[in-house]
């Protein structure tokens, strides 16, 4: 898979709450689909004590405050998403989001919540989590709303091989559907068979990977929208959709692009940052 490391590490970060269980459950079963290690990891600042367990970090065995006990109930719950995972426990002392864009250096995939790790609650997309998801080295996904189990996995087609590579991936492990998204604008004067061609490109944009693939199965919609996050919200029931790390729109410089921010901020399924 595109943006892979060799030691094969599927990263969840974590906070003290709740909602940090669900991406806890996304990643445990993504490690157990790809047969690696799954790293619970928990980012502080403030105090630490000395407690007991098999925590990974640079000073053994401390953590912070109440952190123990939040990573042990992750244990549980990644245990029982998915049941033999091989967990290793990891807490440092510093800001969450820089030191999972450091430690994306050095995993295959980083999954996260879309809020929590000390993100600003009353935003549509925690800031940790819009952070990490465009400046990350590796693919970062973003568990929000909620995944339908036989649901497609829908991918935005553009210009980046790893982004396809990503998505058939996902699709073939899973056993799921794929849906192929091409988003493309009115022109002041629209060519005759404009809609045509726009198909024809994406079928040829993604037969490689469909030769590569063969038990995936593949639906092209090739639609004019001028927003892509709009096609690839509305192109059908979806467990997850997947993207690159940077957007075509009006302000394609920024940290994702127009689409990956609203995706990130509305999409009612995870959403997969392909870098």
């Amino acid at each position: 898979m595109s943006g892979n490391k060799p030691d094969g590490v599927v990263l969840a970060g974590i906070d003290e709450s709740e909602t940090a269980l669900a991406p806890v459950r996304w990643a445990a079963e993504e490690a157990r689909r790809r047969d690696c290690r799954l790293e619970l990891f928990h980012a502080g600042i403030g105090e630490t004590v000395d407690v007991p367990g098999k925590v990974a970090e640079p000073k053994a065995t401390q953590l912070f405050g109440r952190a123990h006990r939040w990573l042990s109930r992750a244990t549980q719950v990644a245990e029982e998403a998915a049941p033999g995972v091989r967990t290793r426990l990891v807490a440092r002392v510093g800001f969450a989001a820089d030191l999972l864009i450091e430690a994306s250096r050095s995993v295959s995939l980083i999954v996260v919540g879309s809020h929590g790790l000390g993100g600003l609650r009353g935003a549509a997309i925690g800031s940790v989590a819009l952070r990490v998801a465009a400046s990350a080295s590796c693919p970062v996904v973003v568990v929000r709303g909620r995944a339908i189990p036989d649901g497609a996995v829908v991918v935005g087609v553009d210009g980046d091989e790893g982004v396809l590579e990503f998505a058939f991936e996902a699709a073939s492990s899973r056993g799921a559907p794929l849906v192929a998204v091409r988003a493309w604008h009115r022109a002041l004067f629209d060519e005759p068979g404009r809609a045509s061609a726009e198909e024809r490109a994406l079928r040829e944009r993604i037969a490689v990977w469909a030769e590569k693939y063969p038990s995936v199965e593949i639906r092209t919609v090739a639609v004019r929208e001028r927003s892509a996050a709009r096609a690839l919200m509305t192109a059908g029931a979806a467990q997850l959709i997947v993207i690159g790390s940077r957007g075509r729109g009006p302000v394609a410089g920024g940290l994702l692009g127009s689409t990956g921010n609203r995706l990130l901020a509305h999409s009612a399924c995870p959403v997969a940052v392909v870098h």
